[in-house]
């Protein structure tokens, strides 16, 4: 900021925009860039004009609510006097609390912090024109600063003035939702969303278009996706309740690590694989996928591969060249001068191999799957083919209803093992067919007296199911030349429940 911008800001006349940097601590000298990385840092203390952050005038008038944040970012929830909430987020990080109290005054703090420059600041600035275009749900941001006399925080001032801030729409709660999500009823999070998920079968989750914005995260090497990250619409239809994802915090976009010696050898596969660096081809994919696996794995286990490659087609298409080159138009001059071209190269070359890259990616996550009702009593029915694939199939215990609320075939030579969890409830497990080697099925049975129906032959493979369930949980009334099979096929195992 020049001396003209603040002597005006402490004499009180406040200016609509001033000259200011990011982060000018991270622009570190030849040895720190040697061995941690060059990352970002240029950006981070380039001066750039921002506007000033007024609270009486952003977005029709706004009043602070609460503070909050993750272990190293602050934010402030603002909102507009019809209830509509914002949120205010610092750029900048302070990973102090994600350390153990040991170390949070030691010298690993200021590496840990000095990793921050890894990340593009100004990346969020791109992404809702690309969103759009890739037609997945997204937050439209804007960056400011905060003067350092500003008095409408109120009690939070001090954790807020003074910061270049990032403001967006805090998508949570009814009163948040906004002509983009339709029909919608509600906004929630991953916690509510999952619970009622695992409770009832007739709620869901839109796993194609959950496929669809996890290729947009790998795409734009977005590698912090976990569940925390999502809030879910949610749509309502005659007695069935289905939610879609809508992404949110997209800190780590454009993600640039392994530049230096130290961080390159942490970004091996064997120690630090979540910190992938945005090249033009996708590397170690894994690693994009890592601190996702959680709701990957729960919100991921219906979509086939065909479905990934269709997705991935689409995408391809809708972000045409200048679809992109607009979109990095909405940096700051000095910003896109600086990274605007090597990134949009970058970006259009894994575009054109977003195929072969979700293919790669359904790949990984048919390894194992896993399969859960509810807590509500189901049917799972696998039947084995001649072919050796085994089509999984899950119905509502006692409901009219002739469909599977989930069906999907797996082949032998992607999946090693399916797992059919009950969870609650007194649940029906039936294995059928015959085939002349099968995929490993585990079960477990879960809470409730369960049944399993075993029928099944398979000539090429023995022990290819598990049964995990406590012991007074699973009921097997078979014939006694099925219990002989089961005796060499079939382990029963006292398990109890974890859940999911």
């Amino acid at each position: 900021m020049d001396q003209a911008e603040k002597e005006k800001i402490a004499s009180g006349n406040i200016p609509d925009s001033v000259t200011v940097t990011v982060g000018r601590h991270y622009d570190k000298g030849f040895l720190q860039r040697l061995f941690f990385g060059k990352h970002y840092r240029e950006l981070w203390a380039t001066p750039v004009k921002l506007p000033v952050f007024r609270m009486q005038e952003a977005q029709g008038g706004l009043s602070p609510v609460s503070l909050g944040g993750g272990f190293q970012t602050t934010s402030l929830t603002l909102k507009t006097e019809t209830g509509k909430q914002y949120v205010l987020r610092s750029l900048d990080k302070d990973p102090q609390k994600t350390l153990p109290k040991g170390l949070r005054k030691s010298f690993v703090v200021n590496v840990v912090r000095d990793q921050t420059s890894a990340a593009n600041p100004f990346a969020p600035l791109v992404l809702p024109d690309l969103s759009k275009a890739a037609g997945i749900f997204y937050t439209s941001p804007a960056i400011y600063y905060v003067t350092e006399n500003d008095s409408t925080f109120g009690k939070f001032s001090p954790r807020i003035n003074g910061k270049v801030m990032l403001l967006e729409e805090k998508f949570d709660g009814k009163q948040n939702l906004t002509p983009m999500f339709g029909n919608a009823t509600d906004l929630v999070d991953s916690e509510e969303m999952l619970l009622n998920r695992f409770e009832k079968n007739n709620y869901q989750i839109d796993q194609s278009l959950f496929a669809r914005s996890r290729l947009f995260d790998v795409l734009i090497g977005d590698w912090d996706r976990h569940e925390g990250q999502w809030q879910w619409a949610v749509y309502k239809n005659d007695g069935q309740t289905l939610y879609k994802p809508v992404p949110k915090d997209r800190d780590q976009t454009f993600y640039r690590f392994e530049d230096g010696i130290i961080t390159w050898l942490a970004s091996n596969r064997l120690l630090l694989k979540k910190f992938q660096t945005f090249h033009e081809d996708y590397g170690y994919l894994p690693g994009w996928l890592f601190n996702a696996r959680f709701i990957d794995a729960r919100a991921l286990n219906e979509v086939t591969q065909a479905e990934w490659v269709r997705h991935a087609e689409e995408i391809k298409a809708a972000l045409t060249d200048d679809v992109i080159e607009r979109a990095f138009r909405e940096l700051p001059a000095p910003i896109y001068a600086k990274t605007g071209p090597v990134t949009i190269f970058r970006l259009k070359s894994r575009r054109d191999k977003l195929p072969q890259a979700a293919a790669k990616i359904y790949e990984i996550l048919a390894e194992d799957v896993t399969v859960a009702g509810s807590d509500e009593p189901e049917i799972f029915k696998a039947t084995r083919l001649p072919s050796g694939e085994t089509k999984v199939e899950v119905f509502r215990k006692g409901s009219k209803e002739k469909e599977p609320f989930y069906s999907r075939t797996f082949h032998p030579d992607e999946t090693d093992a399916i797992t059919l969890h009950g969870l609650g409830g007194n649940d029906e497990f039936e294995i059928s067919g015959q085939a002349r080697k099968a995929i490993r099925l585990n079960v477990y049975g879960g809470e409730g007296e369960d049944e399993l129906t075993d029928t099944s032959k398979i000539s090429g493979s023995n022990r290819n199911i598990k049964v995990y369930d406590t012991k007074r949980g699973i009921q097997m009334e078979l014939t006694p030349e099925i219990k002989k099979k089961l005796s060499k096929d079939v382990a029963i195992h006292a398990y109890d429940r974890e859940g999911l």
